[in-house]
């Protein structure tokens, strides 16, 4: 399978989106990114694969097995670090041995943990089960993902140290953010810090009314295109953006996997293209994608130099089977760009 096979009709053009009425509050500059404080669910993954089809009262020969580190914040921070962009994880782990190990791996990455804290519940743990097509359905204890952000966070300057950007990696993944997120975004706000989101998956299937609250307080949105279809009811990348922007998000991100994104940025959008790959599994793809975004406006990029650096990172990542172990230094990014030809947007 190609990474550019598109999954979707993607047109030639979008049609801009207005900001509605909903965006009351003012968008704040990404521009002077300095270092990211990225908030967010860290698992120890164990992926198999193949799984073609699941039986119960059967067994099933697979080719590959992977235990390694998961977690959408965990992914979105270990990316950023290895970008090269300043970055604190503020999460939960267990006191066990998952949780040393997934701490050992950040730390080896260049993850500040100082704001990693340690549950009385086991370490987040999730078995990824991987199909020919790299398509993957997660069977996940949540255990310190449960007890993570009980409290709303304070954004001092021991939390917040000289990093100007606060990323939720998938509130959805953490049941004491989701009522308060939008709180949080508000505090990160006051604290001078630009906002981004990435959605998730909704396991209570609340979407858009447990997400609205945080669209005015998000400088920059990313949602895959299932999740958006969730969101909003939409299909194409313009209307997915409309519908947001009416509840008052700012600037969209709609990751398209196999066919790239589209970027809705002030008043300009287009379509960033994939690059052409062989799909083994596209675990953490999205995380990695969103890192890859932000550590592009960190180096001063433009969004089109964001979003085809981040194609780039994400297409790395579903080469390999688990979450992170494609992902490299920006240098050697640039360097399979460079070998993969240009790919314009």
């Amino acid at each position: 399978m190609a990474y550019d096979m598109p999954l979707v009709a993607v047109p030639a053009s979008f049609t801009a989106p207005e900001a509605g009425g909903g965006a009351a509050a003012k968008s704040m500059p990404i521009e002077r990114l300095t270092g990211v404080l990225c908030a967010g669910n860290i698992s120890f993954d164990i992926l198999i694969r193949p799984v073609d089809r699941l039986e119960w009262g059967t067994s099933t020969w697979v080719e590959d097995y992977v235990e390694d580190m998961g977690g959408n914040g965990s992914n979105t921070s270990f990316t950023l670090a290895m970008l090269g962009v300043p970055v604190r994880l503020h999460g939960m782990v267990g006191r066990d041995s998952y949780g040393e190990r997934l701490l050992e791996r950040l730390r080896a990455g260049g993850v500040d943990l100082s704001a990693v804290t340690r549950s009385r519940a086991p370490t987040t743990a999730t078995i990824c089960v991987v199909n020919s097509a790299g398509n993957r359905l997660f069977l996940q204890r949540l255990g310190s993902s449960a007890e993570a952000f009980a409290e709303p966070a304070e954004f001092n300057s021991r939390l917040v140290g000289d990093h100007s950007h606060y990323h939720l990696a998938n509130l959805f993944a953490l049941p004491h953010m989701k009522p308060r997120a939008a709180e949080v975004l508000r505090r990160a706000r006051e604290a001078g810090l630009s906002t981004s989101i990435d959605t998730g998956w909704d396991q209570e299937g609340r979407w858009i009314e447990t997400l609205r609250p945080c669209l005015p307080l998000c400088d920059l949105l990313f949602v895959n295109e299932e999740e958006a279809r969730k969101l909003t009811g939409k299909n194409e990348p313009g209307q997915i953006a409309d519908s947001l922007r009416q509840h008052g998000a700012h600037d969209v991100v709609v990751k398209l996997g196999a066919a790239g994104c589209a970027v809705f940025w002030g008043g300009e959008d287009f379509h960033a293209p994939a690059f052409g790959i062989e799909v083994v599994d596209t675990t953490g793809a999205g995380d990695c994608f969103a890192g890859a975004f932000l550590a592009a406006l960190h180096r001063g990029g433009s969004c089109r130099q964001a979003a085809r650096l981040a194609n780039a990172v994400g297409a790395l990542v579903v080469e390999q089977l688990g979450a992170v172990r494609g992902v490299r230094s920006y240098e050697q990014v640039m360097a399979w760009i460079s070998s993969r030809g240009s790919v314009e947007t």
